[in-house]
């Protein structure tokens, strides 16, 4: 079984586990009692120029154990001062190491919008991510059939959540754009493999229309990665581990805006 598969399998018996613990029910009505969210993820990208969407990992299937040190919520903080745009938090917890509790202390600490990253399985954590403080939440095509993406996308606009949606290829990319997707990501790790192809999301830029956010996702190492990124009207970034390995990480970020 593909790490992906395998990923994908254990997030669903989670949500299992989770049901029996508390039905998703009692989590959706403590979310409709909730403001409706202002969708600030998706504004946060419509900013002239590119935007940064720094991530906040602890580890990856890829990689293994990246910050054996983790003071997230100090991380989160850097991120803001060096001026990222949002804070991307993983909240997978076998594979990457993250934790709800990462995700909804950073969001109660920071100003700028929180995504929550994960791999959803089910409407069920989208109201979780909701509830935890999230502006955003990252729903990945190869992981959901049609309906359940478009329902996704449903769901998302009806709390005033964003939808973060990865694609991988020019099908994946008509999948996004018909169930509504007003931000398509192009992830350049392979999901089955790990394997990397930056030049897909060059590639793939002209099939998103003007009026639709694009987001290139991992990868992204150096000021040359951003600007040729920049060419072809990429409107943000998401950075993790080049952020998260880099000792000063608010030099670092200034170095991939081109402040350094």
């Amino acid at each position: 079984m593909k790490i992906r598969e395998q990923i994908v399998a254990h997030t669903k018996e989670r949500v299992e586990r989770a049901e029996q613990i508390e039905p998703t029910s009692a989590i959706r009505e403590r979310v409709l009692a909730l403001p409706k969210g202002d969708f600030a993820f998706e504004n946060a990208l419509k900013k002239p120029g590119i935007s940064f969407i720094c991530e906040c990992k602890k580890a990856s299937p890829s990689r293994g154990v990246i910050a054996s040190d983790f003071p997230y919520v100090e991380i989160a903080r850097e991120y803001e001062a060096a001026g990222a745009d949002c804070v991307s938090v993983l909240t997978e917890p076998h594979w990457f190491l993250g934790r709800d509790d990462y995700l909804r202390e950073i969001a109660s600490t920071v100003s700028i919008p929180c995504l929550r990253k994960d791999f959803v399985v089910d409407e069920r954590m989208i109201f979780e991510a909701r509830e935890l403080g999230a502006k955003a939440i990252l729903l990945i095509c190869s992981v959901l059939d049609n309906r359940a993406l478009r329902r996704c996308v449903e769901l998302c606009d009806e709390l005033g959540l964003s939808a973060l949606v990865e694609t991988r290829d020019e099908t994946e990319i008509k999948k996004a754009l018909d169930a509504g997707a007003r931000v398509v990501g192009v992830n350049n790790r392979n999901l089955r493999d790990f394997t990397m192809d930056f030049e897909r999301g060059r590639r793939l830029r002209s099939l998103v229309p003007d009026d639709v956010l694009y987001v290139s996702e991992s990868g992204i190492q150096t000021r040359a990665d951003v600007s040729r990124l920049q060419e072809v009207g990429v409107d943000a970034v998401l950075i993790g581990e080049t952020l998260m390995k880099a000792p000063d990480k608010k030099a670092k970020l200034a170095e991939l805006k081109g402040l350094q």
